[in-house]
């Protein structure tokens, strides 16, 4: 493969929020956690964060544990779920082997990753909104021992 090649492939599977999804995936296996990203408090028990996935909408901590994030709106099923698939690719192709799907635990609406060490979790799942439009849920959460 050229180099002209390998760096067009690697811009199409390179998603825009890959340095904030390494950033905050980093954040999630060291001591720090979450609190350096933790913004002004909102309803319930979350905050704004200060460490936003770009493109995504509505970041937020939920606790001190969660993460998450939502796609743009969908308008079908089906677009939401090829979008789950093309968002699953992005993730995996960003964290470069660090992360893997879990299988056994995914679906064709939801997607378990767990990383090579560490104990969070990413899921990725479909959702609709009260608008009736789909989205996709980015949730990131720290896996208690024996979770």
């Amino acid at each position: 493969m050229s180099i002209a090649t390998a760096s067009a492939l690697e811009s199409s599977t390179s998603a825009t929020y890959c340095a904030d999804l390494k950033q905050l995936t980093q954040l999630a296996i060291t001591a720090s956690q979450f609190t350096v990203i933790a913004g002004q408090p909102r309803e319930g028990n979350f905050r704004d964060t200060s460490l936003p996935l770009t493109g995504w909408k509505d970041c937020a901590l939920y606790g001190a544990t969660t993460y998450t994030c939502d796609s743009r709106a969908l308008r079908s099923s089906q677009e939401a779920e090829e979008a789950l698939t093309k968002i699953t690719d992005e993730v995996l192709h960003c964290l470069a082997g660090s992360w893997a799907e879990i299988k056994d635990r995914s679906s064709p609406s939801y997607v378990v990753l767990h990383p090579a060490r560490g104990s969070a979790s990413i899921t990725l799942n479909l959702d609709e909104a009260d608008n009736k439009d789909y989205l996709v849920r980015f949730t990131l959460f720290l896996r208690r021992p024996g979770a």
